[in-house]
């Protein structure tokens, strides 16, 4: 018995000594506050990256389709990541491809690309949690394949309360843990570079409280039953109903997604969406089994926002609400991006969203620098915060310190200390670099004297890509193009040295001055009389010889261009489109005609006109139309695009010479030219669909488009059978596009009219409310009646108010009212931008159980 004794004794001892020797070994715990800490040195821990997931499903399948080498494909990728100084990586894996329907894991392609992402990731210093389970099918935006897994037999709703399908993730669970990765030699538990599991993904519970807590229980058992000792995560925003349940369970962490613009509006959003994204909201405060769990950020992105201004306020509303990891979803991989077709509703890629992909390198060093839990204000004054700074107006993104300076447009900020600049990243111009190129660049101080430029090639919007996609449907066009660039440098000086460096890339010269002709490429640039010594070169993870770039999709001429609905008479109007596949030797013309003028052969020939249109940066190209030819009425007009003896017509990529006889393309677009004292129409049903439409109810609610008494034109139509505890039934719409072509009559419009009516309940109060472009909100309430009436409202009469956060924020829990902290005197009717109309405030709870209607046929500005 003795010796049985010490045996026992001495087997708990070296357990023991091993579970502390894991601990130890593990890169990162959560202490007893719930503060994500690294175990070296016990300071807090924080991360940021993205989901990437190119080893399976749809981005598998995709590249095997192409013809792309998967492994190159993600080593390429993975530079990237590291090229944006991203250090945190998640996926859902989909355990339906990688399991059979009892568990057992399933050693394939899929798997082996995963642990080649992971031992890639290793290399450039970028940390993974893992979600082991993803419950999807593999289809999208496929159908599903015919899966071997168990989630294809039970299903989301299922998986958390069957005990068969339960026993099967929990067998899942402990073979996916034992699985060694054959590139690193290491379990997902031994491997530090792994930090943490998330036990499942947007699990779909269902049930008894009490089953919720033990199937998260049995998880995290078959997990740490493989000796893992490192945080478990779940998911408690997914179904806030269930948020007390998760609390109780035996998980360390919580984690939490975030789409603040709402998913797949099958188009680019237009607007400010920084009030979206103010601030993040979290409601669990009152469970008290919630408080001192780390807390991570799964999923999170701007959805269908084109612009790059969005990801570092997003990162700041992160820290303050206490986060310590955050992972975008999701991260294009290259050779997909040219039409985004993995999920279109997502589009983030370097070389084909430079601009959105600068702005996740600052957004990056936001979310290490800012402290957890700090609070910068109510926008637009958390605009500006620590050294950062974000602005709709201008799509930018800025990160301002002694060494780093990075932008993701055009900014007139200069570096807070040039002389100590290390590290410089943007696209387009700022004071210290001028380039007319649209690809991003990185400009690293090796050393004194040396510096290394890395140069991507031009990204061309030439479609929406958050329209239906299809590998058929180029979004974005890359064009290898030469461009000025002048850098402006001490440290460099005038008639630095040029020399290209990277794979095919011999390239040698001297600045003029501080400019150079630019090719894509890595390049060593060195001051007069200075080289490189021996040893240097590298920048972190990033080789002094390493660049990646696409080739374009295609070489063909494409022309984008976005006409004006309206233009004020007798001023100048500018069209501009964007052209590509055009070389400098090819020309480029504006025909444009006007109906009216006194008849005869002259005055038609003067109706016409041909007007050059200029290139300006990249593959921009622009006109004027005098404003002596825009007299009131409308105007037709074409472009024309000529390379050589070859002529394209726009619109309707049509390949004919104009001039030619026989030609019978008379495609044009067209702009009414309005007369001095015309209204300006902000929303019609007819034409205008992009309305954001808000009701809480999920049933008794629809909004329709039906037709009134003039014939040819809809009415916009909301009704309800009742209201809810949240009354609101309304819409807001964009309309800046509308004003842009006649802003400079903005201050002349005095009035707003809406033509409007109720049916059903009436009369009733309907509140109009217009918001500018720095979410700032003026209201008015009108009566409406039974009968169509023309309400006018001076603009004068409006008031400061809040406004409906639209696209409505996901999780459903975030805030839906918003009120700027900017002064109503700074309202200024040409930054209007959208108009809101909402019933529903100001009815009292005993009147809500009537049907309610709001019914819209036109809103428009007067004189």
């Amino acid at each position: 018995m003795r010796i049985l004794l010490t045996v026992i004794f001495a087997f708990c001892i070296i357990n023991l000594h091993a579970q502390k020797s894991t601990k130890a070994a593990n890169l990162v715990y959560i202490d007893k506050q719930g503060v994500l800490r690294y175990t070296k040195n016990k300071q807090e821990a924080s991360f940021y990256g993205v989901n990437y997931t190119t080893p399976f499903a749809y981005a598998y399948r995709a590249h095997k389709a192409l013809g792309v080498d998967l492994e190159k494909a993600i080593q390429d990728d993975v530079y990237h990541l590291a090229r944006l100084g991203l250090d945190a990586f998640r996926v859902h894996v989909w355990d339906t491809e990688i399991s059979d329907s009892l568990g057992n894991l399933l050693n394939n392609d899929h798997l082996r690309l995963f642990d080649f992402l992971l031992a890639e990731l290793k290399k450039r210093n970028i940390k993974t949690i893992i979600t082991p389970i993803a419950f999807w099918g593999n289809g999208y935006p496929e159908k599903d394949e015919r899966t071997p897994g168990f989630s294809r037999v039970y299903g989301k709703g299922r998986a958390t309360v069957n005990d068969t399908a339960i026993k099967a993730q929990e067998n899942y669970m402990v073979q996916f843990f034992h699985h060694v990765n054959p590139y690193t030699k290491l379990t997902y538990g031994d491997d530090p570079d792994v930090i943490a599991v998330e036990l499942n993904n947007e699990p779909s519970h269902s049930g008894p409280k009490p089953g919720v807590t033990s199937y998260i229980n049995r998880l995290a058992t078959a997990v740490k039953s493989t000796g893992w000792s490192k945080p478990l995560f779940y998911n408690i925003s997914q179904g806030p109903f269930y948020a007390d349940a998760v609390a109780a369970s035996m998980v360390n962490g919580f984690s939490f997604q975030w789409y603040p613009s709402g998913l797949v509006a099958n188009q680019a959003l237009k607007g400010n969406i920084l009030q979206n994204v103010d601030v993040y909201k979290i409601p669990f405060d009152t469970i008290s089994a919630y408080h001192n769990k780390a807390l991570m950020v799964y999923e999170f992105d701007a959805a269908d926002v084109y612009q790059s201004y969005m990801y570092p306020a997003m990162a700041r509303s992160f820290r303050g609400a206490g986060f310590q990891w955050a992972s975008q979803f999701a991260y294009d991989p290259m050779a997909l991006a040219y039409a985004n077709t993995e999920y279109q509703t997502h589009y983030l890629n370097l070389a084909y969203m430079p601009s959105k992909a600068i702005s996740m390198l600052i957004a990056s060093e936001v979310f290490h620098r800012v402290p957890r839990n700090k609070s910068f204000g109510t926008y637009p004054a958390d605009s500006s915060f620590d050294v950062f700074r974000v602005s709709y107006r201008n799509s930018l993104s800025e990160m301002n310190t002694d060494t780093k300076f990075y932008y993701s447009n055009t900014t007139t900020s200069f570096p807070s200390n040039a002389a100590k600049l290390l590290n410089i990243a943007g696209v387009a111009s700022s004071p210290i670099i001028q380039y007319d190129g649209s690809g991003a660049y990185f400009l690293d101080k090796i050393e004194e004297g040396v510096w290394r430029l890395e140069l991507m090639p031009d990204a061309i919007s030439i479609r929406d890509p958050f329209e239906r996609a299809s590998p058929k449907k180029e979004v974005t066009r890359i064009q290898w193009a030469s461009h000025p660039m002048k850098i402006s440098l001490a440290d460099l000086g005038q008639g630095f040295g040029i020399r290209g460096v990277n794979d095919g890339n011999n390239f040698s010269g001297t600045a003029t001055a501080d400019i150079f002709e630019a090719k894509p490429g890595t390049y060593l640039l060195t001051r007069n009389g200075k080289s490189l010594s021996a040893g240097k070169g590298n920048i972190g993870v990033i080789g002094l010889n390493e660049f990646v770039a696409p080739q374009p999709f295609s070489n063909e001429i494409y022309l984008q261009h976005d006409p004006y609905a309206e233009v004020s008479a007798g001023k100048p109007a500018t069209i501009r489109a964007t052209i590509v596949g055009l070389d400098n030797s090819g020309q480029v013309s504006l025909q444009v005609t006007r109906l009216g003028g006194p008849a005869g052969g002259g005055a038609a020939f003067q109706n016409q006109r041909t007007i050059p249109m200029t290139k300006s940066v990249a593959a921009d190209y622009s006109a004027v139309i005098p404003g002596d030819f825009l007299t009131p009425g409308v105007i037709n007009y074409r472009i024309i695009v000529q390379k050589g003896n070859d002529y394209t017509l726009f619109p309707g990529n049509i390949k004919t010479n104009p001039f030619a006889w026989d030609n019978v393309s008379n495609e044009t677009w067209k702009t009414y030219v309005a007369a001095t004292n015309g209204r300006l129409e902000i929303y019609n049903p007819d034409i205008d669909r992009s309305a954001k439409f808000y009701s809480s109810l999920r049933r008794g609610f629809q909004q329709s488009y039906t037709t009134g008494q003039t014939p040819g034109h809809l009415i916009l139509r909301l009704s309800a059978n009742e209201l809810s505890s949240d009354p609101v039934i309304g819409f807001q719409h964009f309309f800046a596009d509308k004003l842009n072509g006649r802003s400079t009559e903005a201050a002349s419009f005095n009035h707003l009219k809406i033509r409007a009516r109720a049916a059903g309940t009436q009369p009733m109060k309907a509140k109009v409310t217009l918001i500018n472009a720095e979410n700032m909100a003026l209201s008015t309430t009108i009566t409406l009646t039974g009968d169509f009436n023309d309400i006018e409202v001076p603009i004068m009469d409006l008031v400061p108010d809040s406004s409906l956060l639209l696209p409505r924020p996901y999780p459903g829990f975030h805030p839906l009212w918003f009120r700027a902290s900017a002064s109503p005197a700074g309202f200024r009717l040409k930054d209007a931008e959208k108009i809101e109309i909402i019933i529903g405030p100001g009815i009292p709870a005993s009147e809500y159980n009537k049907p309610y209607s709001l019914e819209v046929e036109s809103t428009w500005l007067e004189k």
